[in-house]
């Protein structure tokens, strides 16, 4: 029978392959790069321009106020937390939620983004860790209280890549 110092270092060896198996870091494609290339896990940069396009997709429907459009970018069982700490769950709560904060709470604006990296935890997952700003309508700058760091969970079904799970995050620095 195995001791218990015999155990834990088989769950610690196995940790530290699961958890390096994650760290596979990819940097976005540079523009005008013409033959994608794989990842340790597989993953084309076609991945990312697929990401680029939901990312578009999802800033496009924010600045139309859409709830359902934005919901679109999800599956069917995604989940949003959003920056209040609110969770949306499913495509037709995240439309639902988001169409009411539309039309109670989100004054015209657009998202801007100012920062993003993606890793690819396997052929079929990708997180991506933003960081994002709301810029007012008639503004250029971006609003004072709205910087945010967002994660979301990629998830590739049937072909497809869409969002698993969203979270927001105001960033809001210490004293």
């Amino acid at each position: 029978m195995p001791s218990q110092r015999t155990k834990r270092a088989a769950v610690l060896g196995a940790t530290v392959v699961v958890l390096g198996g994650l760290m596979v870091p990819t940097a976005l494609p540079a523009v005008g790069r013409s033959a994608p290339t794989q990842n340790a896990h597989g993953a084309t940069h076609d991945a990312l321009k697929e990401f680029e396009r939901l990312r578009q997709r999802q800033a496009d429907a924010w600045a139309r106020q859409d709830g359902a459009a934005f919901a679109a970018t999800f599956t069917l069982n995604g989940d949003v937390v959003t920056f209040n700490g609110d969770h949306l769950r499913t495509r037709q709560g995240i439309a639902v939620g988001m169409q009411y904060y539309f039309d109670k709470y989100i004054p015209d604006n657009t998202i801007r983004y100012l920062d993003e990296h993606v890793r690819f935890a396997g052929p079929r997952l990708a997180i991506i860790v933003r960081t994002t700003c709301l810029v007012d309508a008639g503004q250029s700058d971006c609003r004072d209280d709205s910087l945010s760091t967002n994660t979301n969970v990629m998830t590739r079904h049937q072909g497809r890549w869409l969002q698993e799970s969203f979270q927001n995050t105001r960033v809001d620095p210490l004293p």
